[in-house]
């Protein structure tokens, strides 16, 4: 025969040490023959299947309400000052003096006249040419907004699709994207911690057990028993000094931190490929004029040339004349290499293999110099920039985290529930008779942890101001990049406006020299340090140039980038596909 009853030796349903199982009890069974004990059940107290629920949710929200220990964290005001420059700014840079740009990058080479065997090397023009590009003065706006698409500023529609190309395949952009989606999925985890758990089993076992073990005079030796059961259990951690409150403060600051990384590696993009362009477009001025430079000596050394021949000049002329010429020609497989580079660099940027890369080639006349730069108010600018936004997230972090610890030295409490079935045949497993139910609760202190929460605390109270401190340098950084970037603007234009000059003058100088060379009242060494003179003048105007460009940029990433004024950025977060084009992988 099968006697069914609920297994003595079975572990308890509860979760939570220190609940009770109701008391089991058998009656007396008579010596003169073995009887089935009939199974004994507490009576089911009149409580709707949902009323555990409905009660631990009802003390949830009492004790939810509680304080949540540890500081509350408070954004850090900005500094409290007038400008980013000692003195403060004029009202706009100089403007440069308009002369033409002695490469193809606005200005025509200087021209060399044809010589013969009784004619000095040719010269530059000493004429003037229309004025460059980006050679205007630049005015300082306060509080001028910055707009999202800030490089559309300087006008070039290639460095607009350029820029609309990387966004949407740059690797490390979309890092930074995958990793805001996994902040959020964190956050959202964490939140489910703010209500109760319910899990459902479903059990079917066969046992035997033995009848010595219920002390029972006659009970069989051996006796086998069914157990099919069903049962709910409901189960919730009061988060009554806010622990739990404090985790997902934390998470939410995580997800904070990775929201303006991914600003912050959009903006670094944006402002990486504008100033590649601008160095490609400098390095190509500068091969121009180096060449054009070279063309110059080359046609000088035929001139020499040729007056060695008709006794006007000596041999040591010639050397002197081949040596310079060298000299220039020296410099030019380093600028090639650096610009091959510099487009692998954009290809980079742009998540294409380099092999693969058919980029345009700028020129510094294909961009606009920006006639008003924009200068944000200091008290806006730790709002607007993004890297200062992060390094504040991560001290709400660690500032929740001190919550985190002092919560876990406090009582945890928890409160459980369990309704379920128990019946000898699963077609009776929803009778009435067969209904079983648990109320329990448990308040857990630490006692003795060896130093360990005590330890933790002190730890997390040191992140914090670690990270106050971290927090207080990138302030101080900031301010700084928009400082030494303001001086930077100001003294690229003056700088160009010195080469200029210098330019100007070498061209004179070189002019004359060869003039007074024809008459015979120079040397030729004379001529040949007034075109080195010359090609150094050259080059430096057009790194100047390309120099006032790339602090341009420079100007717009330190403000922030206008990345308030744009969601691109973090609606792209919600993309969950993945896409692996440059391995030939799809998933």
């Amino acid at each position: 025969m099968t006697h069914t009853f609920k297994n003595p030796g079975a572990t308890p349903r509860l979760t939570r040490p220190g609940a009770s199982l109701p008391i089991f009890r058998p009656r007396a069974v008579p010596n003169d023959r073995p009887r089935a004990v009939p199974n004994v059940r507490p009576r089911a107290v009149p409580i709707a299947r949902s009323g555990a629920a409905a009660l631990i949710t009802a003390l949830c929200a009492g004790f939810g309400g509680g304080c949540a220990v540890g500081p509350n964290f408070k954004t850090p005001a900005a500094p409290d000052t007038a400008g980013y420059v000692a003195g403060g700014l004029p009202a706009s840079t100089v403007a440069a003096t308009g002369l033409p740009a002695a490469t193809v990058a606005g200005v025509p080479a200087p021209p060399v006249t044809a010589g013969t065997a009784g004619t000095a090397p040719g010269g530059p023009a000493s004429g003037l040419a229309a004025a460059q590009t980006g050679s205007g003065a630049q005015r300082f706006v306060q509080d001028q907004d910055i707009p999202g698409q800030w490089w559309s500023l300087f006008h070039s529609t290639a460095l607009n699709a350029m820029i609309d190309q990387a966004l949407k395949n740059n690797p490390t952009l979309e890092a930074a994207q995958a990793a805001l989606r996994e902040a959020n999925e964190n956050v959202a985890a964490q939140r489910g911690s703010y209500y109760p758990s319910a899990s459902l089993a479903v059990e079917a076992q066969r046992d035997r057990a033995s009848g010595s073990a219920f002390g029972i005079p006659g009970f069989p030796s051996s006796y086998f028993y069914t157990l099919d059961t069903a049962t709910v259990t409901v189960s919730y951690t009061l988060d009554a000094f806010g622990g739990i409150r404090r985790q997902v403060e934390g998470l939410q600051a995580q997800a904070d931190y990775e929201r303006f990384a991914l600003e912050a590696s959009y903006l670094s993009l944006t402002a990486n490929i504008v100033t590649s362009a601008v160095s490609e477009a400098s390095l190509r001025a500068q091969i121009a004029a180096t060449e054009d430079v070279a063309r110059i000596q080359q046609q000088e050394l035929d001139i020499v040339s040729r007056r060695i021949q008709a006794g006007a000049a000596s041999r040591t002329d010639l050397a002197q004349q081949q040596a310079t010429l060298a000299a220039t020609l020296a410099t030019l497989p380093p600028l090639r290499t650096q610009l091959a580079q510099q487009r692998n660099q954009l290809a980079t940027y742009l998540g294409v293999l380099p092999a693969d890369y058919q980029g345009v080639e700028f020129t510094l006349d294909s961009l606009s110099l920006p006639d008003d730069l924009p200068v944000s108010l200091p008290s806006k600018l730790v709002a607007q920039r993004p890297d200062v936004q992060e390094y504040a997230a991560l001290l709400h972090q660690a500032t929740a985290q001190i919550g985190v610890a002092t919560a876990n030295m406090l009582p945890q409490i928890t409160l459980e529930g369990v309704a379920g079935e128990d019946a000898s045949r699963f077609s009776h497993i929803f009778e009435p008779s067969s209904l079983v139910w648990t109320l329990a609760a448990s308040v857990t202190q630490p006692l003795f942890e060896g130093g360990k929460l005590l330890h933790q605390k002190r730890s997390a109270v040191a992140a914090a101001r670690q990270a106050a401190a971290n927090y207080k340098s990138t302030v101080i950084t900031a301010f700084q990049n928009v400082s030494d970037t303001l001086i930077a603007l100001r003294g690229d234009a003056e700088a160009l406006a010195a080469n200029d000059r210098a330019v100007e003058a070498a061209s004179d100088s070189l002019t004359l020299l060869q003039a007074q060379y024809k008459s015979g009242g120079a040397s030729y060494v004379q001529v040949l340090t007034a075109e080195q003179t010359y090609q150094n003048a050259v080059v430096n105007q057009v790194k100047a140039r390309a120099q006032r460009y790339a602090d341009t940029a420079a100007l717009f990433q330190a403000l922030g980038g206008g990345w308030w004024h744009r969601d691109d950025a973090a609606a792209a977060a919600h993309d969950d596909s993945i896409s692996t084009d440059c391995c030939k992988v799809h998933m």
